[in-house]
Order: C-alpha cells, then structure tokens, then sequence
C-alpha cells in the first residue's frame, strides 16, 4: 500500500480517492476478462457448429449422385471395361483394391440380432455404417423398436433411412 499512498501524494488526490480510482481500475480489468472469456466460448461453439456442418446429408448425397453421374457418362462414352480400368487404376493410385460390383440384396434382415456381414449385404451399408448400427443397437440396450430411432445414427438421413426399411425388421 505505500506505492499507492506515495502515488496519492505525487497526484495530489486524497487517499479515499485514490482507493476509488484503484477499485474502478480493477472492475475495468475483471470486466474485460469475462467478455473475453465470452467471446473465446462463442467462437469455440461457432468452430463446433461448423465442424459438424461440414459434410451435411445433402453435401454427401450431392457428391453420391455426381459419382454415380460420372461413372455412368464413362459407361455411356465407353465400354463398360473402360470404366473398370479406370476405376481400377484410381484404385491403384490410391493403394486401394479396386471395386467390386456388390450384388443388390432383396431379403430382410432381422436388425436385433444381425451380425456386421448381415448387415453389409444392404446397400449402402458398408463396414464403418454396420459398425454404428450395432453399436446404436447396444446404446438401446439390444433392441430397436422404431424406425424413426435410427436417425439419431450419424450418417442416416431420409433416403438411407428408406433403404433401411426395406431391409430390416425390428422383431
């Protein structure tokens, strides 16, 4: 306290005074420090937002159906073999297997107690995706009873959701 006595005395203010201006400095400060501490927790809520949102249903369904356009402008402009060679030279690019053609499944699956291949046999379904489903169906204590529940599954929106229905039953 002798600091702020001397600087009381150089400034020629009481020490009442002194002590006031000392107590408006610090809420000024504290003030300062909460909207910062404001701001840092939006723009964290913003970042999170925005990493979710970043590949919406519709973006992925948008990048499917130009993938499916552009391989069958190849099939249209070539020969079917073509397009396999192409595929398969992507494939080799990128140190991945080429693709297979996955036979379309027609039957039902039971979803309460169908294993991870089971699941693949649908379209659209691949290793990651059977993996969400039967770890959805073990956060729901091994039983699904409605549709409508698997949209809570990251990666199923309407139209997977459709596919689905027609290949699982909840028995």
């Amino acid at each position: 306290m002798n600091i702020l006595k001397d600087l009381s005395v150089k400034l020629g203010i009481t020490r009442a005074e002194m002590t006031a201006v000392t107590l408006l400095i610090l809420f000024l400060i504290l003030g300062g420090v909460v909207k910062y501490g404001r701001s840092v927790q939006e723009a964290d809520q913003l970042i999170r937002k925005a990493e979710v949102a970043r590949y919406s249903e519709a973006e992925v369904d948008s990048l499917l159906r130009l993938a499916s356009i552009v391989d069958y402008a190849a099939e249209e402009n070539g020969s079917p073999e073509a397009s396999d060679e192409a595929d398969e030279k992507q494939g080799e690019r990128h140190g991945k297997p080429s693709r297979t053609a996955k036979k379309m499944f027609t039957g039902t699956v039971r979803f309460n107690t169908a294993s991870a291949s089971q699941l693949q046999q649908i379209s659209g379904v691949g290793p990651v995706m059977a993996k969400k489903l039967i770890t959805f169906r073990a956060e729901k204590g091994g039983k699904v009873k409605q549709f409508d529940d698997f949209l809570e599954v990251k990666g199923i929106g309407k139209k997977k959701l459709e596919v689905l229905k027609q290949h699982l039953t909840l028995e």
